[in-house]
């Protein structure tokens, strides 16, 4: 096992050397230009040659990239062109919000997802299964920014429960923060709730008819017991494989969501990075992102062996 994780960090490597290069060239693509949104229209060939020197602009594309990547594998990504904080401290200090918001619609999803779906295949085709079936597809049609603009308009506007926007550290005020979370916590677990749920129904659902949960159900055991010990369990990697992925969707959602409901996370700082053309920022946040998906998709490979024990990695 212990082989086997090293080896699969090492694959990190090319992948986010691959990762970093695309995001670079891409920041680098994006049409406009950092010096004249800082220096405005009245700026002079002079000022925007010093600012361009500055940063480092005048310089080849390639010796750009490889200055970053330098400061990137001393665990320097840079610093903002815009406010001059270094990047990384700004993504950490963001980091916690993006975290909170994607571990509450992670836990919404899978408290609506997992049981649905176990009450889908354990009743299937009847009317409960029906409703988890049209739950399903419904959630998956409705975009995250769509269901949490009606979000905002049913639950803010129109009913006043919940305040619409704006973020408040659990520390400061624990309830103020939950009912701050609690709209884009649903906007975005219902698309993974969705997903979830039928793959647990079908997991489910192909696990039940497997010749050992017919002994089981010979020996007397009790449906639920029967549903839980062994149908579930044994059905549990598909779902596991399926989490893995929502969270690395639940951390790219973050992005539009924290937009919609105005909150200071990791996502809303890459969107004004790109609309300020502030190139450390994008490219920051992107390779931090992504290096967090790839260490959850090793987790969830290391956990399948735990629920099945013949799985063996050499």
């Amino acid at each position: 096992m212990a082989s086997y994780i090293i080896r699969r960090l090492l694959m990190l490597i090319p992948v986010l050397l691959g990762i970093s290069i695309i995001t670079f060239l891409l920041a680098m693509l994006v049409p406009g230009d950092i010096v004249q949104i800082i220096l405005g229209t009245k700026s002079t060939p002079e000022a925007k040659a010093a600012l361009n020197h500055y940063f480092g602009l005048d310089r080849p594309m390639y010796v750009q990239y490889f200055h970053w990547l330098g400061g990137v594998l001393h665990g320097d990504l840079g610093r903002s062109f815009r406010t001059g904080q270094p990047v990384l401290n700004e993504i950490l200090n963001r980091f916690t919000v993006t975290a909170e918001l994607t571990l509450l619609a992670s836990i919404l999803a899978v408290a609506i997802g997992i049981p649905a779906g176990i009450i889908g295949a354990a009743k299937q085709y009847s009317k409960l299964d029906h409703a988890v079936t049209i739950f399903a597809l419904g959630g998956l049609a409705i975009p995250d920014f769509l269901f949490g603009t009606l979000l905002i308009l049913l639950l803010a506007l129109k009913v006043r429960l919940l305040p619409p926007s704006g973020y408040v550290p659990f520390r400061d005020d624990p309830v103020q923060n939950l009912k701050l979370m609690i709209m884009p916590a649903l906007a975005l677990g219902l698309g993974s709730a969705s997903y979830i749920t039928r793959m647990t129904r079908s997991s489910v659902l192909e696990t039940l008819r497997q010749d050992y949960v017919r002994t089981a159900y010979a020996k007397g055991l009790r449906s639920i017991t029967v549903l839980m010990r062994h149908a579930l369990k044994n059905g549990m990697i598909p779902i596991l494989t399926v989490l893995g992925i929502q969270l690395g969707y639940l951390l790219g959602g973050a992005v539009i969501i924290e937009v919609i409901f105005a909150m200071p996370g990791i996502g809303r700082y890459a969107i004004d990075s790109i609309s300020y053309r502030d190139y450390p920022v994008l490219q920051g946040t992107v390779l931090f992102l992504t290096s967090i998906v790839v260490l959850i998709n090793l987790a969830v490979d290391v956990l399948y062996a735990y629920l099945d024990p013949r799985i063996h990695y050499q």
